[in-house]
């Protein structure tokens, strides 16, 4: 069973502000709607942004853990975005469900079947962005049908019988299932876990951080 584990935001801020300068800010989208999104070619990672970026980062989430929502909000996940936003870096999730069979309930799991639904209508990142800002307590299981069409009508376009019929019946019920097992079967021993152009970026104790910080050198080996 995996367990959750929370990434420290600043540390993370730190991490992409160093590529930031090995790499540069490019300038390029504007807004959410205009991030490049589609289903990666092994159908269960969602690309979000520029092909042509220079960093990749793939991140594991599940929509019912806490710390994904303060990493999203108010951590690092809001500076990863500003980077996807400007076309710097490419954002591979995997959308795990591991926590409604820890804590019963199948909210997780609606609620990636909701994104998968919103991908198809070009809508991810913004329902991605609506449902981390409203995220119920993650032992209420308060992702709903009814929550989620209700969180939907936050993003313009996303509403219409298509979505809506996605989501009340769990259309993407298989690409759930698969996205779960791609979670299990990688290296992530939690959500969020974060790894930068493959390498991942463990939890900073004992100084490790201030040693990356003093040699930089471990950027030129990503």
């Amino acid at each position: 069973m995996k367990v959750k584990r929370g990434i420290q935001g600043p540390v993370i801020a730190a991490i992409l502000g160093l590529f930031l300068l090995a790499c540069g800010v490019r300038s390029g989208h504007a807004t959410d709607a205009d991030i490049p999104e589609s289903l990666g070619a092994d159908g269960t990672t969602i690309v979000v942004g520029d092909e042509d970026a220079g960093t990749t980062v793939q991140l594991f989430e599940d929509l019912r853990c806490p710390a994904c929502q303060e990493f999203e909000t108010q951590g690092a996940g809001v500076e990863l975005h500003e980077l996807t936003q400007s076309g710097s870096v490419q954002v591979h999730y995997t959308l795990a469900s591991f926590l409604d069979g820890k804590l019963g309930g199948n909210g997780s799991k609606k609620a990636v079947n909701a994104l998968r639904a919103a991908l198809a209508e070009g809508r991810f990142v913004e329902f991605h962005q609506v449902l981390y800002a409203n995220q119920p307590d993650e032992a209420v299981d308060g992702f709903t049908n009814d929550f989620l069409l209700k969180m939907a009508s936050r993003v313009e376009g996303l509403r219409g019988p298509g979505f809506d019929g996605a989501v009340r019946t769990m259309k993407y019920q298989t690409f759930v299932d698969a996205s779960e097992s791609a979670f299990q079967n990688s290296s992530a021993r939690g959500t969020p876990t974060l790894k930068v152009s493959g390498v991942e970026r463990p939890e900073f104790e004992n100084g490790y951080l201030a040693d990356y910080i003093e040699k930089p050198s471990w950027i030129s080996r990503l």
